[in-house]
């Protein structure tokens, strides 16, 4: 958390974005104000921090699912896929973060 008089950061913006419920990376990149393509790397960092042993917080992820088909097995999480494995859709709902 951020203390009043203090600039938070990026990666601080997003973990606070994610405490207050679930966003996809779309909705990190328009809270925050980073490029869509830049909030994965950071959503990385914070789950990083946010899953060590100084933190009492859980950092989770509801990962991508092709609309189409409803395959939910992408092998990373973290990751915006492109296209459903199964059925080659390009119909993939984002993952979905959230801080608890």
């Amino acid at each position: 958390m951020v203390e009043p008089g203090e600039e938070a950061t990026t990666r601080q913006l997003i973990a606070d974005t994610l405490r207050t419920g679930p966003h996809d990376a779309p909705e990190l990149s328009t809270a925050v104000g980073i490029p869509k393509s830049a909030v994965y790397r950071h959503v990385e960092h914070v789950a990083q921090t946010i899953g060590s042993a100084d933190s009492d917080e859980q950092f989770l992820v509801a990962p991508p699912e092709c609309r189409a088909c409803g395959f939910d097995g992408f092998d990373d999480a973290l990751n915006d896929p492109s296209r459903c494995p199964e059925c080659r859709s390009e119909r993939v709902a984002e993952p979905q973060f959230l801080i608890e």
